[in-house]
């Protein structure tokens, strides 16, 4: 792997982890913008740098209504809260929307050597996304768990265990040739 694409990767992993904090920390602080905006520029930035932008927004147009849907089945089966519950609280808010814009934009990206693991997106969808609604919880108050933290964390565990390896199929769908997704790289 060359440097500037090892570069690369390591920006987008920095951009989507900016995105997170301000995300986070903007919903649970009262300004739910924050995320939308973040995003916005991390996806201009990442589109702009992609050498595959088609397959970057194909992923977007997959894992936005998918993420929408799932964290909306959270809040109707009472295990999540979200602060600043636009447009709806029975819904997903629309600052959750910018994580799941964010974390799509890291599919093709910095998560494309774990995506190509089956085992390895398994256990980082297993840890990873309890971890992240944990964090997002008890660091930034963006999330409240609605039901014991057990049952909760379980079924986001579970949850994420089978999303991970899902949208890495998906994304293997839309970009289905490595050395698109990885350029200068042998096929």
């Amino acid at each position: 792997m060359s440097t500037p694409h090892r570069m690369a990767l390591v920006a987008n992993a920095l951009g989507f982890q900016c995105v997170w904090f301000a995300t986070v920390a903007g919903a649970g602080s009262g300004r739910p913008w924050t995320g939308p905006l973040a995003v916005a520029i991390f996806a201009l930035l990442t589109l702009a740098l992609s050498g595959q932008r088609r397959a970057d927004a194909s992923l977007l147009a997959i894992v936005l209504p998918f993420g929408f849907a799932l964290d909306s089945v959270w809040v109707g089966l009472g295990l999540l809260e979200f602060a600043h519950s636009w447009p709806s609280p029975d819904w997903a808010p629309l600052w959750i929307l910018s994580l799941w814009a964010g974390f799509a934009l890291t599919i093709n990206h910095s998560l494309a050597a774990i995506c190509q693991r089956p085992a390895l997106a398994v256990t980082l969808g297993a840890i990873g996304g309890p971890l992240a609604y944990l964090a997002a919880e008890r660091g930034f108050g963006a999330v409240s768990l609605a039901a014991p933290t057990s049952v909760v964390i379980g079924a986001i565990g579970a949850a994420w265990a089978v999303t991970v390896p899902l949208l890495a199929l998906a994304a293997a769908r839309v970009a289905p040739h490595p050395a698109a997704l990885h350029p200068g790289t042998p096929p």
